[in-house]
Formats: C-alpha cells, sequence, structure tokens
C-alpha cells in the first residue's frame, strides 16, 4: 500500500509561482510512476505531468510545458511540482497519484494510489 499526502497548495497571483509536495508512504517501486493531476470544479481530472521513479524520465501536458517542472528526491519518497508563470486557468484542486505497470500517462484509471488533493488559486 502507498498512501500520498499533498502540501503547498494555495493562494498566488497570475505569474507568480508555487510548489506542491506530495510525501509518500509504503514502498515505492523504480518501476513505478507518479503523476500530478487537477480537476477544476465542473469539469473532468486532467493529465498535467508525470515522472518515472527510477529513471527520472517526464512528460507534460501541453498546457503546462515550460512552465511546471516535476522532479522527485528518491532518498525522501517526495514528489514536487514546481509551477511558474501561474495563470487563473490553473486554478483547480490538484492530485498526485502512483501508478505500478503504467501504460498510459494521461488516464486517471491507470494509477492505483491518490492523494485528497491540496487547492491552488491562481488570482488575476
Amino acid at each position: 500500500q502507498v498512501q500520498l499526502l499533498e502540501s503547498g497548495g494555495g493562494l498566488a497571483p497570475a505569474g507568480g509561482s508555487l510548489r506542491l509536495s506530495c510525501a509518500a508512504s509504503g514502498r515505492i517501486l523504480s518501476s513505478d510512476a507518479m503523476g500530478w493531476f487537477r480537476q477544476a470544479p465542473g469539469k473532468e481530472r486532467e493529465f498535467v505531468t508525470g515522472i518515472t521513479w527510477g529513471g527520472g524520465s517526464t512528460v507534460y501536458a501541453s498546457s503546462v510545458k515550460g512552465r511546471f517542472t516535476i522532479s522527485r528526491d528518491n532518498a525522501k519518497n517526495t514528489l514536487y511540482l514546481q509551477m511558474n508563470y501561474l495563470k487563473p486557468e490553473d486554478t483547480a484542486l490538484y492530485y498526485c497519484a502512483a501508478s505500478r505497470l503504467l501504460s498510459t500517462w494521461a488516464s486517471p484509471s491507470n494509477y492505483h494510489y491518490w492523494g485528497q488533493g491540496t487547492q491552488v488559486t491562481v488570482s488575476s
């Protein structure tokens, strides 16, 4: 079992920055993948970015590429999301998720463990 706990959300102005953290308890395998999703009110959960836990390969949604950076600290079992140049449309509840035997990055159904989410609000 893996438990995930996000932190670091809050209110930021447009153009500002926030850094999210996701602390994982339990065993994260080198073959696992982890990702960040977000969900705005009335919208479906949306893939933001992902990283392979062992090799550190990354993938980004086009809407955040060049502005957001995903990273992980294997020793601390912690996933990060550095968000720069924030836009009002980035406002959402942000979730981290972990997957065993990932087949498709962007599909929430491929992730086996989820955190409770942390709210990010960007003011215009």
